[in-house]
């Protein structure tokens, strides 16, 4: 039997087990089944943008973790898997079948959606059968047949031709030469094949753009301030794709009731606040922090002095605060 098509090589598994978490769990607070979140850590199951934010919460880890890397210890077993795969599916024909199917669509011009469609699949499956990474039933080969105006039979005769010329070798190795190496966020040319690569490098450029790093959090008495992308939260629609957006979570008690005890406090670090604005106050330059240094920072309103600088005001107690950095808030939103 054919295998699995791998579509989505990850560390989800490794993460999950780093963190002590039984794959029951993870499927719990997931709201997925068990046979769903199996096939995600094994790859062979893709996920929307959505089902991956929500395992990096439960995680607890970031975005980027998810995807491996050359240096990480499953990249060998990744592209173990797949020469193995390609070696099992090539032994038992299918890549043969694939190879030559893949020929005769490219002699009559037709694109794989064409051939998908006239052949009554989804483009998903019919891929899947001319790179030899699922089997053909009985049922299928008839419409296969049919579609490029070949009988079941004349197809398997084609192929087999066609097999025995040697014309079907280069493309074979070109689907042997695709495992070359893995899936890397943000490069679309490196992974496991361009289809796979172009999905994971969609998927997460796609995630990415919602979220947002939370670099405060509440101190003792000020918000300790990091410029660390270990947390992050998804954006408000309206911040979506906007890198300079960071959040802070308030000392809300120091502004004297004016913020909800729990809410994010969304800025612009490419925003300077002005005389007027609610702003993030931080006693560092915000551009020399590095993602290793602490500062600390307050949530204020923006006041000229009397010789026109512009200073922080909080209420409780009251207080004026000289920064460095002042960044505008640019939204407000309950946790």
């Amino acid at each position: 039997m054919a295998q699995e098509e791998i579509i989505f090589p990850n560390n989800i598994r490794n993460i999950r087990l780093g963190v002590g978490m039984k794959m029951t769990e993870l499927a719990r607070q997931a709201h997925l089944s068990l046979s769903a979140v199996s096939k995600i850590e094994k790859g062979v199951r893709r996920l929307n943008q959505k089902q991956l934010l929500n395992i990096c919460t439960i995680l607890g880890c970031k975005l980027s973790d998810i995807f491996i890397k050359e240096s990480d210890d499953v990249a060998d077993q990744w592209q173990s898997e797949i020469k193995r795969r390609l070696t099992d599916n090539e032994g038992s024909g299918l890549k043969v079948f694939g190879s030559g199917l893949r020929k005769i669509r490219q002699r009559s011009g037709k694109t794989i959606a064409q051939a998908a469609k006239d052949a009554g699949m989804t483009l998903s499956v019919y891929h899947k059968i001319e790179v030899g990474q699922r089997e053909v039933y009985e049922n299928e080969i008839e419409p296969l047949a049919t579609s490029f105006g070949y009988s079941a039979e004349t197809l398997f005769d084609e192929i087999a031709t066609l097999y025995k010329s040697g014309e079907l070798n280069k493309q074979i190795s070109k689907v042997k030469e695709r495992v070359k190496s893995v899936l890397i966020p943000g490069n679309p040319l490196s992974g496991l094949d361009m289809h796979s690569s172009l999905y994971g490098a969609k998927l997460y450029d796609s995630a990415r753009k919602k979220l947002v790093p939370v670099f405060g959090v509440p101190g003792n008495k000020n918000i300790v301030f990091k410029k660390s992308d270990k947390t992050m939260i998804v954006a408000p629609m309206m911040l979506e794709g906007r890198k300079s957006i960071y959040a802070v979570m308030p000392n809300a008690k120091r502004l004297g009731g004016m913020l909800p005890e729990k809410c994010y406090i969304f800025a612009d670090a490419d925003i300077p606040a002005a005389d007027g604005d609610m702003a993030v106050c931080i006693d560092a330059a915000f551009d020399t922090l590095g993602a290793d240094d602490t500062a600390s920072a307050q949530i204020a309103m923006v006041r000229s002095d009397a010789r026109g600088k512009l200073v922080g005001h909080i209420c409780a107690p009251d207080e004026k605060v000289a920064a460095k950095t002042m960044h505008k808030i640019v939204m407000i939103v309950m946790e």
